[in-house]
């Protein structure tokens, strides 16, 4: 018979229910269970963990909550776990999970996948003057928090081949945990670079738990039993195709969108997606339902990886602070807005008479009158309740102290129908991402494993990736004779994620025939025209045919993104709905 490896995506991030696991362990009849905890954030948590505790630095709720319920059930079907839930301190982590087995009477083999580390080789680097941030091009800063390389695939399949049932890395690329386990199981070689594109599709597709069953879809409500939903398992074959489905009996929703718009989350051009191990093409991937909540995914293509690994730095910029305040009543936002506007004048003139310096950074939304996501495409006539977001900057924490304490003021000071007021916001350490790239050859995995290390060969040298060529011109018809005005979404549906200061929204036609039509309306020009108020960069279009979509990658649009960002939505979560929003024209008589 055919061998078919089951692999199920317990966690998308630091903070995901503690359901996915169990779920899986009792439901998914899986081979492997694999974890993603890690975003940049939670680097520079866990490293200010580890510093004041050196046993800390990892994702403890791992160790504490899901291995803790799972650990006897794991070990008695066999199912091998990875999980990138060591953070800065996978060791410390594997400590603790040894201790937890040896408190269960459970016998397991724990592996360490160590090397990511690269905070040892900044000093040289900064001599050397050629670190630049990807997307800025700025210099290496001066207090970096962590510098973590997002190693690939080929650690993890090196603590499998070695006999590990539980495989514990830091920082790894979120793919490389599901496609580690494909190479050990099939023994795919580092240069088979379709099968290794079609493995880091897999791990895409499931790296962030629930968003393949579901979650985030655009036609939330055909997505059933929510506070039940099945988290994604996968059916891997030998020749790399798989068929992504969900435990039986669990709520959710695994169909041709839903995999569509997971697809594209967080990606670029589809063309050139870039990881270490493989340059993967998804241009011309295709889905097909092959049952009931199955869907088969084929046709991922794989070029030589560049010969650089992404390095993912933190570091320290001051000090932050966000408040946020509720107004009722007629006039709800522009009493909001004023609000606001007091706050920080106020403030000011505080700072003046304490000899501080002004605010490094500021921003006011008016959450519910639609004007920070929408701006001139809000509907804000009749606003009678609305939510004062307030973010600031400072490069003094005493100044945002002083912040703190004037926002509870307004509601006895200002504005009627001031309330909401969740006591004192705390100002916190403004923490920023920097991203650079770094030669393979400088890096030195290893796995540690019953006390042995083990060096893990990664090729190096490749030459850069080539840039593809001119994408071929596609059928773009816009609508003839008589029309009508419809939403967006009314032909597509969309998700949108987030790079940096970069956001993609992946666009995908609801029916096949409807994309020359949306590639007449959707363009470049035209989205990049209804983004305006957000986007402060360029907008390019990329095709993707084979699921019948169009990926936008838009450029400074996050106010930094992430970290450095101040707006209520840093990571981009509401682009692809604005951009659904956006009135495209049909045939009269048009039927959706």
């Amino acid at each position: 018979m055919e061998k078919i490896v089951r692999i199920g995506g317990a966690s998308g991030f630091w903070g995901d229910s503690s359901v996915g696991a169990p779920q899986l362990v009792a439901l998914g009849q899986l081979d492997y269970l694999v974890f993603d905890y890690l975003a940049e954030l939670t680097m520079s948590i866990l490293a200010a963990a580890r510093g004041k505790n050196p046993a800390l630095g990892y994702a403890t709720d791992f160790v504490t909550v899901t291995m803790k319920t799972i650990l006897k059930d794991v070990a008695a079907q066999n199912i091998r776990v990875i999980s990138n839930a060591g953070g800065v301190n996978p060791q410390a982590c594997a400590e603790a999970i040894a201790a937890l087995a040896a408190e269960q009477g459970v016998a397991v083999k724990i592996a360490v996948v160590q090397g990511d580390d690269v905070m040892p080789l900044l000093e040289t680097l900064r001599v050397q003057g050629d670190v630049r941030e990807l997307q800025s091009g700025a210099p290496l800063p001066p207090r970096v928090l962590t510098a973590n390389a997002y190693l690939g695939a080929l650690p993890v399949k090196r603590a499998l081949d070695a006999g590990a049932q539980i495989v514990i890395t830091g920082r790894c690329v979120d793919s490389a945990v599901t496609l580690g386990a494909l190479m050990h199981e099939f023994g795919w070689a580092a240069d088979d670079y379709d099968r290794l594109a079609q493995g880091s599709l897999a791990g895409h597709i499931i790296e962030c738990g629930c968003q393949a069953t579901g979650g985030l879809h655009t036609d939330w409500e055909a997505v059933p039993d929510w506070a039940n939903i099945g988290y994604p398992v996968l059916e891997c074959h030998a020749d790399g195709h798989f068929v992504a489905t969900k435990p039986p009996g669990t709520g959710g929703l695994v169909s041709t969108a839903v995999i569509s718009e997971q697809m594209l989350y967080e990606i670029g051009d589809p063309r050139r997606y870039l990881l270490p191990d493989v340059t993967c093409d998804f241009t011309q991937v295709t889905l097909a339902p092959v049952g009931e909540q199955r869907v088969a995914v084929r046709g991922a293509r794989g070029l030589a990886p560049g010969p650089a690994c992404k390095v993912s730095a933190t570091w320290l910029d001051g000090f932050r602070c966000n408040a946020q305040l509720t107004i009722v009543g007629l006039d709800a936002a522009r009493k909001a807005r004023r609000t606001g506007e007091a706050i920080l004048e106020r403030t000011r003139g505080l700072f003046a008479q304490a000899g501080l310096a002004d605010y490094s950074r500021t921003n006011i939304e008016v959450l519910g009158s639609e004007a920070g996501n929408f701006g001139p495409h809000a509907r804000t006539a009749g606003v009678r309740e609305a939510v004062l977001h307030l973010a600031v900057m400072h490069p003094q924490k005493a100044a945002l102290e002083i912040f703190a304490r004037e926002i509870a003021p307004a509601g006895t000071s200002w504005s009627p129908g001031t309330t909401g007021a969740a006591g004192r916001p705390s100002p916190s350490p403004a923490i920023k991402q920097f991203a650079f790239l770094l030669d393979k050859a400088r890096l030195a995995p290893q796995v540690v494993l019953d006390g042995q290390v083990l060096d893990v060969a990664v090729p190096t040298g490749q030459a850069p990736v080539p840039a593809p060529g001119a994408e071929p011109a596609r059928p773009a018809e816009p609508p003839a004779g008589p029309t009508r005005e419809l939403p967006l979404i009314a032909l597509a549906w969309a998700r949108s994620g987030d790079k940096g200061d970069s956001s993609n929204i992946g666009v995908i036609a609801r029916r096949p025939e409807w994309l020359p039509l949306l590639r007449a309306q959707l363009t470049e020009a035209r989205v990049a025209a209804w983004l305006a108020h957000l986007v402060r960069g360029t907008v390019t279009r990329y095709e993707v045919p084979g699921i019948h979509a169009m990926n936008f990658l838009c450029t400074q649009a996050l106010d930094g993104g992430g970290m450095a960002s101040l707006r209520n939505d840093p990571l981009g979560k509401g682009m692809a709905q604005i951009l659904l929003t956006m009135p495209v024209q049909v045939p009269d008589g048009w039927e959706a």
